[in-house]
Protein backbone atom coordinates (compact mmCIF):
# COMPACT_ATOMS: atom_id res chain seq x y z
CA UNK A 1 0.00 0.00 0.00
CA UNK A 2 1.50 3.67 -1.07
CA UNK A 3 1.77 6.06 2.11
CA UNK A 4 0.52 9.32 1.61
CA UNK A 5 2.25 12.44 0.49
CA UNK A 6 2.51 13.91 4.20
CA UNK A 7 4.25 10.57 5.81
CA UNK A 8 6.39 10.62 2.54
CA UNK A 9 7.34 14.15 3.28
CA UNK A 10 7.88 13.51 7.12
CA UNK A 11 10.27 10.23 6.85
CA UNK A 12 12.32 12.14 3.83
CA UNK A 13 12.88 15.17 6.60
CA UNK A 14 13.80 13.25 9.28
CA UNK A 15 16.34 11.25 7.01
CA UNK A 16 17.82 14.82 6.31
CA UNK A 17 17.54 15.89 10.01
CA UNK A 18 19.50 12.47 10.75
CA UNK A 19 22.38 13.00 8.24
CA UNK A 20 22.44 16.86 9.34
CA UNK A 21 22.09 18.37 12.45
CA UNK A 22 21.97 14.88 14.91
CA UNK A 23 25.11 13.68 13.10
CA UNK A 24 26.84 17.21 13.98
CA UNK A 25 25.72 17.25 17.75
CA UNK A 26 26.67 13.45 18.11
CA UNK A 27 30.42 13.77 16.38
CA UNK A 28 30.87 17.33 18.57
CA UNK A 29 29.00 16.07 22.15
CA UNK A 30 27.37 12.37 22.13
CA UNK A 31 24.52 11.37 24.74
CA UNK A 32 24.98 10.75 27.96
CA UNK A 33 25.01 7.16 27.36
CA UNK A 34 24.98 4.54 24.76
CA UNK A 35 21.72 2.58 25.10
CA UNK A 36 17.88 4.18 26.57
CA UNK A 37 15.61 1.59 27.77
CA UNK A 38 12.79 1.60 29.98
CA UNK A 39 12.47 0.14 32.88
CA UNK A 40 11.18 -2.82 31.31
CA UNK A 41 13.73 -2.69 28.96
CA UNK A 42 11.68 -1.29 26.21
CA UNK A 43 14.18 0.62 23.77
CA UNK A 44 13.95 4.48 23.99
CA UNK A 45 14.87 6.05 20.54
CA UNK A 46 15.92 10.08 20.50
CA UNK A 47 12.85 10.92 18.66
CA UNK A 48 9.22 10.35 17.41
CA UNK A 49 7.69 11.18 15.03
CA UNK A 50 4.06 10.54 13.41
CA UNK A 51 5.65 7.39 11.19
CA UNK A 52 6.71 5.83 14.17
CA UNK A 53 2.92 5.36 14.22
CA UNK A 54 2.04 4.96 10.76
CA UNK A 55 4.63 1.73 10.88
CA UNK A 56 2.66 0.36 13.67
CA UNK A 57 -0.41 0.40 11.77
CA UNK A 58 -1.74 2.82 14.52
CA UNK A 59 -5.22 4.59 14.11
CA UNK A 60 -7.21 6.79 16.46
CA UNK A 61 -10.47 5.34 16.66
CA UNK A 62 -8.55 1.54 16.54
CA UNK A 63 -6.17 2.20 19.25
CA UNK A 64 -7.37 5.54 21.46
CA UNK A 65 -11.49 6.74 20.77
CA UNK A 66 -12.79 8.76 23.49
CA UNK A 67 -13.03 8.78 27.30
CA UNK A 68 -15.68 6.34 28.54
CA UNK A 69 -15.97 3.99 25.32
CA UNK A 70 -14.13 1.07 24.17
CA UNK A 71 -11.24 0.33 24.19
CA UNK A 72 -11.22 2.13 27.04
CA UNK A 73 -7.83 3.49 26.90
CA UNK A 74 -8.36 7.41 27.75
CA UNK A 75 -10.52 6.40 30.61
CA UNK A 76 -13.46 4.79 31.94
CA UNK A 77 -15.45 7.40 32.07
CA UNK A 78 -16.34 10.50 29.65
CA UNK A 79 -15.37 13.38 31.64
CA UNK A 80 -12.70 11.89 34.54
CA UNK A 81 -11.81 14.23 36.24
CA UNK A 82 -13.59 17.43 35.09
CA UNK A 83 -16.72 15.54 36.88
CA UNK A 84 -14.72 14.84 40.13
CA UNK A 85 -10.90 13.91 41.53
CA UNK A 86 -9.69 10.56 41.74
CA UNK A 87 -10.77 9.16 45.51
CA UNK A 88 -7.71 9.78 47.77
CA UNK A 89 -6.50 6.50 49.82
CA UNK A 90 -4.53 5.79 52.79
CA UNK A 91 -3.74 2.53 53.69
CA UNK A 92 -3.77 2.44 57.74
CA UNK A 93 -4.05 0.67 60.69
CA UNK A 94 -1.69 -0.54 63.73
CA UNK A 95 -1.86 -2.18 66.89
CA UNK A 96 -5.36 -2.04 68.43
CA UNK A 97 -8.94 -1.92 67.42
CA UNK A 98 -8.87 1.28 69.80
CA UNK A 99 -5.87 3.01 68.59
CA UNK A 100 -6.84 2.04 64.82
CA UNK A 101 -10.11 3.84 65.78
CA UNK A 102 -8.26 7.31 66.58
CA UNK A 103 -6.19 6.54 63.89
CA UNK A 104 -8.93 6.40 60.77
CA UNK A 105 -10.57 9.40 62.54
CA UNK A 106 -7.13 11.36 62.16
CA UNK A 107 -6.88 9.67 58.44
CA UNK A 108 -10.65 11.28 58.06
CA UNK A 109 -10.11 14.43 59.38
CA UNK A 110 -7.01 15.09 56.64
CA UNK A 111 -9.06 14.16 53.82
CA UNK A 112 -8.80 10.58 53.04
CA UNK A 113 -11.87 9.75 51.03
CA UNK A 114 -10.93 5.71 51.40
CA UNK A 115 -10.57 3.51 55.00
CA UNK A 116 -7.77 1.40 54.07
CA UNK A 117 -7.71 -1.32 56.62
CA UNK A 118 -4.12 -2.89 57.78
CA UNK A 119 -4.49 -5.78 59.11
CA UNK A 120 -1.47 -7.37 61.20
CA UNK A 121 0.13 -10.35 59.73
CA UNK A 122 -1.15 -12.86 62.32
CA UNK A 123 -4.84 -11.80 61.57
CA UNK A 124 -3.84 -11.97 57.50
CA UNK A 125 -2.69 -15.69 57.77
CA UNK A 126 -5.64 -16.61 59.60
CA UNK A 127 -4.09 -16.50 63.34
CA UNK A 128 -5.38 -15.47 66.90
CA UNK A 129 -3.38 -12.63 68.83
CA UNK A 130 -2.59 -15.40 71.19
CA UNK A 131 -1.35 -17.94 69.24
CA UNK A 132 2.56 -18.78 70.14
CA UNK A 133 3.45 -18.29 66.22
CA UNK A 134 2.28 -14.55 66.66
CA UNK A 135 4.36 -13.56 69.61
CA UNK A 136 6.37 -10.44 68.96
CA UNK A 137 4.15 -9.82 66.19
CA UNK A 138 0.60 -8.59 67.12
CA UNK A 139 -0.01 -5.09 65.80
CA UNK A 140 3.15 -4.62 64.45
CA UNK A 141 2.28 -4.03 60.71
CA UNK A 142 -1.24 -3.17 60.82
CA UNK A 143 -4.23 -3.53 63.42
CA UNK A 144 -5.05 -7.03 64.94
CA UNK A 145 -8.33 -8.05 64.43
CA UNK A 146 -9.65 -11.59 66.01
CA UNK A 147 -13.62 -11.34 65.93
CA UNK A 148 -16.96 -8.93 65.24
CA UNK A 149 -15.76 -7.65 68.80
CA UNK A 150 -12.82 -5.79 67.20
CA UNK A 151 -14.19 -4.72 64.55
CA UNK A 152 -17.01 -2.88 66.45
CA UNK A 153 -14.29 -1.57 68.81
CA UNK A 154 -12.74 -0.15 65.71
CA UNK A 155 -15.18 1.29 64.05
CA UNK A 156 -16.47 2.68 66.66
CA UNK A 157 -18.37 6.05 65.70
CA UNK A 158 -17.47 5.87 61.92
CA UNK A 159 -20.35 5.69 60.14
CA UNK A 160 -19.40 2.74 57.99
CA UNK A 161 -22.12 2.94 55.88
CA UNK A 162 -20.73 6.39 54.66
CA UNK A 163 -17.40 5.65 53.82
CA UNK A 164 -15.83 3.42 51.47
CA UNK A 165 -13.95 0.96 53.15
CA UNK A 166 -11.16 -1.65 51.58
CA UNK A 167 -8.51 -3.91 52.98
CA UNK A 168 -5.99 -6.42 52.16
CA UNK A 169 -7.37 -9.75 53.09
CA UNK A 170 -6.44 -12.48 50.63
CA UNK A 171 -6.85 -15.48 52.35
CA UNK A 172 -9.42 -14.39 54.81
CA UNK A 173 -11.80 -12.37 52.08
CA UNK A 174 -15.20 -14.18 53.41
CA UNK A 175 -14.45 -13.79 57.03
CA UNK A 176 -13.66 -9.48 56.46
CA UNK A 177 -16.63 -9.35 54.29
CA UNK A 178 -19.18 -11.52 57.01
CA UNK A 179 -17.78 -9.24 60.01
CA UNK A 180 -18.68 -6.02 57.58
CA UNK A 181 -21.56 -7.84 57.00
CA UNK A 182 -21.96 -8.62 60.98
CA UNK A 183 -21.06 -4.94 61.84
CA UNK A 184 -24.11 -3.49 59.83
CA UNK A 185 -26.63 -5.72 60.76
CA UNK A 186 -25.23 -4.83 64.58
CA UNK A 187 -26.43 -1.52 63.65
CA UNK A 188 -29.69 -1.74 61.69
CA UNK A 189 -27.44 -0.94 58.31
CA UNK A 190 -28.60 -3.03 55.08
CA UNK A 191 -25.81 -4.76 53.79
CA UNK A 192 -26.02 -3.63 50.46
CA UNK A 193 -25.76 0.35 51.38
CA UNK A 194 -21.93 -1.05 52.75
CA UNK A 195 -19.32 -0.21 49.91
CA UNK A 196 -15.86 -2.74 50.37
CA UNK A 197 -13.21 -3.69 48.42
CA UNK A 198 -11.33 -6.61 49.41
CA UNK A 199 -7.92 -7.35 47.95
CA UNK A 200 -8.84 -11.27 47.40
CA UNK A 201 -6.44 -11.66 44.89
CA UNK A 202 -5.13 -14.74 46.43
CA UNK A 203 -2.65 -15.83 43.13
CA UNK A 204 -0.52 -13.03 43.41
CA UNK A 205 0.18 -13.60 47.55
CA UNK A 206 1.15 -17.38 46.54
CA UNK A 207 3.85 -15.96 43.60
CA UNK A 208 4.73 -12.55 45.59
CA UNK A 209 3.31 -11.14 48.98
CA UNK A 210 3.47 -14.05 51.31
CA UNK A 211 0.35 -14.01 53.12
CA UNK A 212 -1.39 -17.03 51.91
CA UNK A 213 -2.87 -20.01 54.11
CA UNK A 214 -4.41 -23.01 52.04
CA UNK A 215 -3.26 -24.64 48.35
CA UNK A 216 -3.81 -22.96 45.51
CA UNK A 217 -7.20 -24.39 43.89
CA UNK A 218 -8.90 -24.03 47.30
CA UNK A 219 -7.46 -20.93 47.71
CA UNK A 220 -9.30 -19.68 44.42
CA UNK A 221 -12.45 -21.54 45.67
CA UNK A 222 -12.63 -19.14 48.72
CA UNK A 223 -12.05 -16.19 46.73
CA UNK A 224 -15.04 -16.88 44.33
CA UNK A 225 -16.92 -17.56 47.13
CA UNK A 226 -17.21 -14.16 48.73
CA UNK A 227 -17.72 -12.43 44.76
CA UNK A 228 -20.01 -15.09 43.88
CA UNK A 229 -21.73 -14.16 47.70
CA UNK A 230 -22.05 -10.38 46.85
CA UNK A 231 -23.63 -11.35 43.50
CA UNK A 232 -26.23 -13.51 44.48
CA UNK A 233 -26.93 -10.81 47.91
CA UNK A 234 -26.37 -7.61 45.55
CA UNK A 235 -23.91 -6.21 47.69
CA UNK A 236 -21.82 -3.17 46.53
CA UNK A 237 -18.22 -5.31 46.79
CA UNK A 238 -15.34 -4.87 44.22
CA UNK A 239 -13.13 -7.50 44.24
CA UNK A 240 -8.66 -6.19 43.92
CA UNK A 241 -7.23 -7.85 41.72
CA UNK A 242 -3.45 -7.14 42.36
CA UNK A 243 -0.31 -6.33 40.55
CA UNK A 244 1.11 -3.67 43.19
CA UNK A 245 2.93 -6.58 44.93
CA UNK A 246 3.50 -8.38 42.00
CA UNK A 247 5.63 -5.42 40.59
CA UNK A 248 6.89 -4.76 44.66
CA UNK A 249 8.72 -8.79 44.13
CA UNK A 250 10.70 -8.12 41.55
CA UNK A 251 8.88 -7.82 38.00
CA UNK A 252 8.74 -5.07 35.48
CA UNK A 253 6.06 -3.27 34.31
CA UNK A 254 4.89 -6.10 31.71
CA UNK A 255 4.95 -9.06 33.75
CA UNK A 256 3.10 -6.59 36.44
CA UNK A 257 0.58 -6.69 33.69
CA UNK A 258 0.71 -9.72 32.60
CA UNK A 259 0.25 -11.56 35.71
CA UNK A 260 -2.08 -9.61 36.87
CA UNK A 261 -4.49 -10.23 34.09
CA UNK A 262 -3.31 -13.71 34.03
CA UNK A 263 -4.91 -14.40 38.07
CA UNK A 264 -8.17 -12.12 36.92
CA UNK A 265 -8.79 -14.18 34.28
CA UNK A 266 -8.60 -17.41 36.42
CA UNK A 267 -11.34 -15.68 39.20
CA UNK A 268 -13.53 -14.99 35.90
CA UNK A 269 -13.31 -18.32 34.93
CA UNK A 270 -14.51 -20.39 37.93
CA UNK A 271 -16.86 -17.36 38.59
CA UNK A 272 -18.60 -18.41 34.82
CA UNK A 273 -18.61 -22.04 35.98
CA UNK A 274 -20.34 -21.42 38.77
CA UNK A 275 -22.62 -20.31 36.91
CA UNK A 276 -22.21 -16.18 37.26
CA UNK A 277 -22.54 -14.57 34.09
CA UNK A 278 -18.95 -12.55 32.99
CA UNK A 279 -21.72 -9.10 33.13
CA UNK A 280 -22.40 -10.37 36.56
CA UNK A 281 -19.23 -10.22 37.92
CA UNK A 282 -18.97 -7.25 40.03
CA UNK A 283 -16.83 -4.38 38.55
CA UNK A 284 -13.29 -5.16 39.96
CA UNK A 285 -10.68 -2.89 41.71
CA UNK A 286 -7.20 -3.13 39.74
CA UNK A 287 -4.18 -2.15 41.66
CA UNK A 288 -1.09 -1.17 39.96
CA UNK A 289 1.99 0.37 41.06
CA UNK A 290 2.70 4.02 39.85
CA UNK A 291 6.52 3.53 39.68
CA UNK A 292 9.08 6.60 39.10
CA UNK A 293 9.62 5.70 35.32
CA UNK A 294 7.45 8.42 34.07
CA UNK A 295 6.09 7.54 31.05
CA UNK A 296 6.45 3.70 31.08
CA UNK A 297 4.22 3.79 33.95
CA UNK A 298 1.45 6.56 32.57
CA UNK A 299 1.64 4.45 29.26
CA UNK A 300 1.41 1.01 31.44
CA UNK A 301 -1.87 2.12 32.75
CA UNK A 302 -3.34 3.33 29.41
CA UNK A 303 -2.07 -0.12 27.48
CA UNK A 304 -3.80 -2.04 30.53
CA UNK A 305 -7.39 -0.27 30.44
CA UNK A 306 -7.46 -0.93 26.84
CA UNK A 307 -5.95 -4.88 27.11
CA UNK A 308 -8.36 -5.48 29.90
CA UNK A 309 -11.54 -4.40 27.37
CA UNK A 310 -10.29 -6.54 25.06
CA UNK A 311 -9.69 -9.70 26.54
CA UNK A 312 -13.54 -9.34 28.76
CA UNK A 313 -15.04 -8.60 25.12
CA UNK A 314 -12.79 -11.26 22.80
CA UNK A 315 -12.28 -13.47 25.32
CA UNK A 316 -15.23 -13.49 27.79
CA UNK A 317 -17.72 -12.46 25.22
CA UNK A 318 -18.80 -9.43 27.58
CA UNK A 319 -21.47 -7.48 26.58
CA UNK A 320 -22.26 -4.96 28.66
CA UNK A 321 -19.43 -1.76 28.74
CA UNK A 322 -19.00 -1.53 32.32
CA UNK A 323 -17.88 -5.20 32.57
CA UNK A 324 -15.02 -3.99 30.13
CA UNK A 325 -13.87 -1.30 32.67
CA UNK A 326 -13.20 -1.33 36.64
CA UNK A 327 -11.66 0.57 39.16
CA UNK A 328 -8.16 1.26 38.95
CA UNK A 329 -6.63 2.06 41.85
CA UNK A 330 -2.91 3.04 41.71
CA UNK A 331 -0.40 3.36 44.77
CA UNK A 332 3.15 5.23 44.59
CA UNK A 333 5.95 2.18 44.74
CA UNK A 334 6.89 2.08 48.20
CA UNK A 335 9.73 -0.47 47.22
CA UNK A 336 11.65 2.83 45.40
CA UNK A 337 11.22 4.81 48.77
CA UNK A 338 14.74 4.61 50.31
CA UNK A 339 15.99 4.89 54.25
CA UNK A 340 18.90 6.88 53.00
CA UNK A 341 17.83 10.59 52.78
CA UNK A 342 14.37 9.68 53.75
CA UNK A 343 12.89 13.47 52.85
CA UNK A 344 13.89 12.67 49.45
CA UNK A 345 10.73 10.51 48.99
CA UNK A 346 8.47 13.11 49.08
CA UNK A 347 9.48 13.49 45.92
CA UNK A 348 9.07 10.00 44.59
CA UNK A 349 5.48 10.74 46.08
CA UNK A 350 5.32 13.30 44.04
CA UNK A 351 6.11 12.03 40.28
CA UNK A 352 3.94 8.99 41.37
CA UNK A 353 1.10 11.43 42.33
CA UNK A 354 1.38 13.02 39.15
CA UNK A 355 1.93 9.36 36.84
CA UNK A 356 -1.73 8.78 38.39
CA UNK A 357 -3.27 11.71 37.79
CA UNK A 358 -1.92 11.69 34.34
CA UNK A 359 -2.80 7.89 34.00
CA UNK A 360 -6.31 7.99 34.81
CA UNK A 361 -6.56 6.34 38.36
CA UNK A 362 -9.93 6.22 40.35
CA UNK A 363 -8.32 5.51 43.62
CA UNK A 364 -4.83 6.88 44.22
CA UNK A 365 -2.35 6.52 46.68
CA UNK A 366 1.28 8.04 47.86
CA UNK A 367 3.45 6.02 50.15
CA UNK A 368 4.55 7.67 53.35
CA UNK A 369 7.94 9.05 53.43
CA UNK A 370 9.02 6.78 56.27
CA UNK A 371 7.95 4.08 54.80
CA UNK A 372 11.26 2.79 54.37
CA UNK A 373 11.80 2.97 58.35
CA UNK A 374 8.86 2.43 59.83
CA UNK A 375 5.32 2.47 60.32
CA UNK A 376 3.76 6.03 59.53
CA UNK A 377 3.90 9.14 61.74
CA UNK A 378 0.88 11.47 61.56
CA UNK A 379 3.07 14.32 60.25
CA UNK A 380 4.10 11.90 57.07
CA UNK A 381 0.28 10.96 56.25
CA UNK A 382 -0.77 14.08 56.39
CA UNK A 383 2.28 15.14 53.43
CA UNK A 384 1.15 11.91 51.58
CA UNK A 385 -2.38 13.30 51.53
CA UNK A 386 -0.92 16.86 50.71
CA UNK A 387 0.93 15.75 48.14
CA UNK A 388 -2.12 14.42 46.11
CA UNK A 389 -4.37 17.19 47.44
CA UNK A 390 -1.74 19.86 45.92
CA UNK A 391 -1.66 17.88 42.77
CA UNK A 392 -5.47 17.65 42.28
CA UNK A 393 -6.43 21.35 43.50
CA UNK A 394 -3.46 23.41 41.94
CA UNK A 395 -1.61 22.07 39.29
CA UNK A 396 -4.46 21.67 36.27
CA UNK A 397 -3.25 18.46 35.48
CA UNK A 398 -7.04 17.22 36.33
CA UNK A 399 -8.66 19.60 33.76
CA UNK A 400 -8.69 18.03 30.66
CA UNK A 401 -9.19 13.94 30.16
CA UNK A 402 -6.01 12.01 29.09
CA UNK A 403 -3.86 15.13 28.35
CA UNK A 404 -0.52 13.13 26.89
CA UNK A 405 -3.02 11.59 24.13
CA UNK A 406 -1.57 11.79 20.74
CA UNK A 407 2.03 12.42 22.12
CA UNK A 408 4.11 10.12 19.07
CA UNK A 409 6.12 8.71 22.05
CA UNK A 410 3.04 7.89 24.78
CA UNK A 411 1.24 6.39 21.73
CA UNK A 412 4.04 4.03 20.29
CA UNK A 413 5.16 3.07 24.37
CA UNK A 414 1.59 2.39 25.15
CA UNK A 415 1.35 0.29 21.91
CA UNK A 416 4.38 -1.32 22.53
CA UNK A 417 3.77 -2.18 26.16
CA UNK A 418 0.49 -3.86 25.54
CA UNK A 419 2.12 -6.00 22.59
CA UNK A 420 4.82 -7.42 24.68
CA UNK A 421 1.98 -7.90 27.58
CA UNK A 422 0.03 -9.89 25.30
CA UNK A 423 2.84 -12.47 24.09
CA UNK A 424 3.65 -13.03 27.58
CA UNK A 425 0.23 -13.89 28.76
CA UNK A 426 0.04 -16.24 25.39
CA UNK A 427 2.78 -18.29 27.14
CA UNK A 428 1.34 -18.42 30.13
CA UNK A 429 -2.27 -19.36 28.30
CA UNK A 430 -0.39 -22.19 26.57
CA UNK A 431 0.51 -23.60 29.99
CA UNK A 432 -3.16 -23.89 30.92
CA UNK A 433 -3.18 -20.62 32.80
CA UNK A 434 -2.43 -18.61 35.81
CA UNK A 435 -2.76 -21.81 38.28
CA UNK A 436 -0.35 -24.29 36.22
CA UNK A 437 1.77 -21.37 35.48
CA UNK A 438 2.23 -20.96 39.44
CA UNK A 439 2.68 -24.42 40.13
CA UNK A 440 5.64 -25.18 37.79
CA UNK A 441 7.27 -21.98 39.49
CA UNK A 442 7.35 -20.15 35.76
CA UNK A 443 5.73 -16.63 37.39
CA UNK A 444 7.92 -16.69 40.57
CA UNK A 445 11.17 -17.61 38.32
CA UNK A 446 10.23 -14.52 35.87
CA UNK A 447 9.61 -12.45 38.57
CA UNK A 448 12.61 -13.29 40.76
CA UNK A 449 14.79 -12.84 37.15
CA UNK A 450 13.61 -9.23 36.83
CA UNK A 451 14.13 -8.11 40.39
CA UNK A 452 17.82 -9.93 40.57
CA UNK A 453 18.70 -7.98 37.29
CA UNK A 454 17.35 -4.76 38.48
CA UNK A 455 19.15 -5.17 41.61
CA UNK A 456 22.70 -5.82 39.90
CA UNK A 457 22.07 -2.65 37.55
CA UNK A 458 21.56 -0.84 41.05
CA UNK A 459 24.80 -2.36 42.51
CA UNK A 460 27.09 -1.63 38.95
CA UNK A 461 25.74 2.27 39.18
CA UNK A 462 24.16 1.85 36.10
CA UNK A 463 20.86 2.61 37.53
CA UNK A 464 20.65 5.54 39.27
CA UNK A 465 19.13 5.57 43.37
CA UNK A 466 19.31 9.11 44.89
CA UNK A 467 21.00 8.72 48.12
CA UNK A 468 21.86 4.92 47.68
CA UNK A 469 24.23 5.00 44.56
CA UNK A 470 24.99 8.36 44.34
CA UNK A 471 24.63 11.80 45.95
CA UNK A 472 25.35 10.29 49.10
CA UNK A 473 25.42 12.15 52.79
CA UNK A 474 27.18 10.95 55.90
CA UNK A 475 24.44 12.52 57.90
CA UNK A 476 22.62 11.25 61.62
CA UNK A 477 18.83 10.39 61.22
CA UNK A 478 16.77 12.80 62.40
CA UNK A 479 13.02 11.57 61.36
CA UNK A 480 10.88 10.84 64.56
CA UNK A 481 10.13 7.09 63.30
CA UNK A 482 6.54 5.45 64.70
CA UNK A 483 6.63 2.31 67.09
CA UNK A 484 3.80 0.25 68.34
CA UNK A 485 4.12 0.40 71.69
CA UNK A 486 4.07 -3.19 72.69
CA UNK A 487 1.19 -2.85 74.94
CA UNK A 488 -1.00 -2.71 71.97
CA UNK A 489 -0.22 -5.89 71.24
CA UNK A 490 -0.59 -7.62 74.96
CA UNK A 491 -4.04 -6.00 75.06
CA UNK A 492 -5.14 -7.81 71.96
CA UNK A 493 -4.24 -11.17 73.36
CA UNK A 494 -5.84 -10.56 76.63
CA UNK A 495 -8.61 -8.95 74.97
CA UNK A 496 -9.39 -12.24 72.73
CA UNK A 497 -7.99 -14.73 76.02
CA UNK A 498 -11.39 -13.21 77.54
CA UNK A 499 -13.81 -13.15 74.63
CA UNK A 500 -13.11 -17.21 74.39
CA UNK A 501 -13.95 -17.22 78.13
CA UNK A 502 -16.96 -14.97 77.64
CA UNK A 503 -18.80 -16.51 74.91
CA UNK A 504 -20.93 -19.34 74.64
CA UNK A 505 -18.39 -22.12 73.54
CA UNK A 506 -20.94 -25.00 72.36
CA UNK A 507 -22.49 -22.60 70.06
CA UNK A 508 -19.44 -21.42 68.68
CA UNK A 509 -18.25 -25.09 68.42
CA UNK A 510 -21.32 -25.92 66.38
CA UNK A 511 -21.08 -23.12 63.58
CA UNK A 512 -17.18 -24.09 63.14
CA UNK A 513 -18.59 -27.50 62.88
CA UNK A 514 -20.90 -26.24 60.27
CA UNK A 515 -17.82 -24.44 58.36
CA UNK A 516 -15.89 -27.82 58.25
CA UNK A 517 -18.81 -29.16 56.47
CA UNK A 518 -19.63 -26.73 54.08
CA UNK A 519 -15.81 -26.99 53.14
CA UNK A 520 -15.90 -30.76 52.32
CA UNK A 521 -19.08 -30.45 50.46
CA UNK A 522 -17.70 -27.70 48.56
CA UNK A 523 -20.65 -25.29 48.75
CA UNK A 524 -20.24 -21.79 49.40
CA UNK A 525 -18.53 -20.62 52.62
CA UNK A 526 -19.68 -17.19 53.27
CA UNK A 527 -23.34 -17.97 55.03
CA UNK A 528 -21.62 -20.19 57.49
CA UNK A 529 -19.04 -17.63 58.24
CA UNK A 530 -21.20 -15.69 58.51
CA UNK A 531 -22.95 -17.36 60.87
CA UNK A 532 -19.97 -18.44 63.17
CA UNK A 533 -18.43 -14.46 63.18
CA UNK A 534 -22.20 -14.04 64.79
CA UNK A 535 -21.11 -16.16 67.43
CA UNK A 536 -18.18 -14.72 68.26
CA UNK A 537 -16.27 -16.68 66.60
CA UNK A 538 -12.39 -16.28 65.69
CA UNK A 539 -10.58 -15.65 62.69
CA UNK A 540 -8.11 -18.45 63.93
CA UNK A 541 -11.10 -20.91 64.68
CA UNK A 542 -12.27 -20.16 61.19
CA UNK A 543 -9.29 -20.77 59.66
CA UNK A 544 -8.16 -24.24 61.26
CA UNK A 545 -11.61 -25.65 61.04
CA UNK A 546 -10.46 -24.52 56.84
CA UNK A 547 -7.40 -26.22 57.41
CA UNK A 548 -8.63 -29.09 59.08
CA UNK A 549 -10.22 -30.07 55.78
CA UNK A 550 -8.12 -28.13 52.98
CA UNK A 551 -4.73 -28.06 54.84
CA UNK A 552 -1.61 -25.31 54.16
CA UNK A 553 -0.06 -24.66 50.94
CA UNK A 554 3.19 -25.44 50.79
CA UNK A 555 5.71 -23.67 48.56
CA UNK A 556 8.02 -26.03 46.55
CA UNK A 557 11.63 -26.07 45.55
CA UNK A 558 11.36 -25.52 41.95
Amino acid sequence: MSEDRETLEIRQAREEWEEGSLKRELENAGERKKDFRTTSGIPIKGLYTPVDLKDRNWTYLGKLGFPGEYPFTRGKSPTMYRGDFWRMYQYAGYGSPEASNKWYKYVMEQGAQELGVALDLPTQNGYDSDHLLCRGEVGKVGVAINSLADMETMFEGIPIEKVFISTVASAIGPIFLAWMIALAEKRGIPPQKLRISIQGDILREIVARGTYIFPVKPSVKITCDFIEYAVRNKLELENAYCGYHIREAGSDAIQEMTFTIANAMEYIRELIRRGVGVDEIPRPRILLVAGLDFFEEICKFRAFRRMWARILKEKFNAKDPRSMIFSYHSGSQSSLYTAQQPLNNIIRGTIAAMVQALAGSQISSVARYDEALSLSTPESVRVALRTQQIVAYETGVADTVDPLAGSYYVEMLTDELEQRATQLLEKVEAMGGAIPAIEQGFVEKEIAKSGYEDLKRIDSGEKVRVGVNKFQVDEPATLKLMKVDPAEGERQIQNVKSLKMKRDGRDVKNRLDEVKGAAREGTNLVPPILSAVKAYATVGEICDALRDVFGEYKRPRY
